[in-house]
């Protein structure tokens, strides 16, 4: 069983990394392509792409200009760190033990418009490039047409090197989008995290983001390999629900009213 999670807008290189091993990308080759494209582009033509703000623009256009490879240690990071959002908080890499880590290496995936796909310790400069975003390259209008069945690919190796026949989709719909489905040698199983709000279960984002975060974290710790051991997951009050799962691949998880 491997999982996939999404990357995340916040970048934080600030925080020194605490663990010096590292990996490099193994789609760099493709995100050489793509950041030449990138550096065309005008902070005005980036903010209009990305509906960004003036100042964001003018961040990434700095970024788009100085990513270059090699990398290092002292020019970028390893990818789970340098994520900061929700999914991350939830996964708290920081606090991973090195065999959880070793585990993650070879299991977790995380999907990335410029990267395509980056294992945990894989090395990454800061960059914004949302798998949404409507980049016209020599493969496509889009970053979806760019990757093609490369991402799916990417995954399958992954899949045989681990004798796995499962994938836990944790990522976003914009982000698992690109891994095409007709390629991709696996049972997909995609949870779904409810909170109950005014009386009623729905998806709230904000709490989603983070549960998929702490998914991760849980398949990492307890070193989960099939969907049945994934219903134990019990973490931060959620559990799951039988009467609320409608298909056997999309288990609910339900937790009670946050006070």
């Amino acid at each position: 069983m491997i999982t996939v999670i999404s990357p995340a807008k916040n970048l934080d290189f600030d925080t020194p990394a605490h663990i010096s091993r590292y990996t490099q990308g193994q789609l760099l080759d493709h995100s050489e392509e793509l950041m030449a494209v990138c550096r065309t582009l005008s902070p005005q033509q980036i903010g209009s792409l990305m509906k960004i703000s003036d100042k964001l623009s003018g961040l990434n256009a700095a970024r788009f200009s100085e990513w270059s490879q090699p990398f290092t240690a002292n020019n970028a990071k390893q990818a789970v760190l340098a994520f900061n959002g929700d999914v991350y908080t939830g996964l708290d890499a920081t606090s991973l033990s090195d065999d959880a880590l070793n585990y993650a290496q070879n299991t977790l995936r995380i999907l990335s418009g410029l990267y395509g796909v980056l294992r945990p310790l894989d090395l990454m400069q800061p960059y914004r490039l949302e798998m949404g975003t409507k980049l016209e390259n020599s493969r496509g209008k889009n970053l979806y047409e760019f990757w093609g069945t490369t991402i799916a690919e990417n995954l399958n190796a992954t899949l045989a090197a681990q004798q796995a026949s499962q994938l836990v989709n944790l990522a976003s719909n914009e982000y698992f989008k690109a891994v095409n489905k007709k390629v991709l040698n696996a049972e997909i199983i995609t949870p779904i995290f409810k909170d109950c709000k005014n009386g009623q279960f729905k998806v709230i984002s904000f709490y989603a983001k983070k549960a998929r975060g702490m998914m991760a974290r849980y398949i990492i710790e307890q070193n989960i390999t099939s969907l049945e051991a994934l219903k134990a997951f019990n973490v931060a009050g959620y559990y799951f629900s039988e009467e609320a799962t409608v298909k056997g691949n999309e288990p609910v998880f339900l937790r009670a009213e946050q006070a």
